[in-house]
């Protein structure tokens, strides 16, 4: 897990090439998925809450075994350390 990529503004694991969001050139982005990042641009303009609210609405489809209330604490817990989030 320590090698996985995860996306920089959802937390989603990136496990396969299509996976990647991708630059205006049409490369390959590594900091972001394909679900939050297209042509260089993030594809909604959301807070971190609108984010994590998304997000929790997808826990069952997971398959991690804990409740939407603790998705959302453990997201809470790890978004503001995604670049997206964190502030300067």
């Amino acid at each position: 897990m320590e090698n996985m990529i995860f996306c920089q503004s959802c937390g989603m694991p990136i496990q396969k090439s299509e996976d990647f969001g991708t630059d205006k050139d049409g490369g390959k982005n590594e900091n972001y998925c394909v679900y939050c990042y297209k042509d260089g641009a993030f594809t909604a303009d959301v807070t971190m809450d609108e984010m994590i609210a998304f997000c929790a609405e997808h826990v069952d489809d997971w398959d991690m075994k804990m409740t939407k209330e603790e998705a959302i604490a453990m997201m809470r817990e790890h978004f503001p350390k995604l670049k997206r989030w964190q502030t300067a």
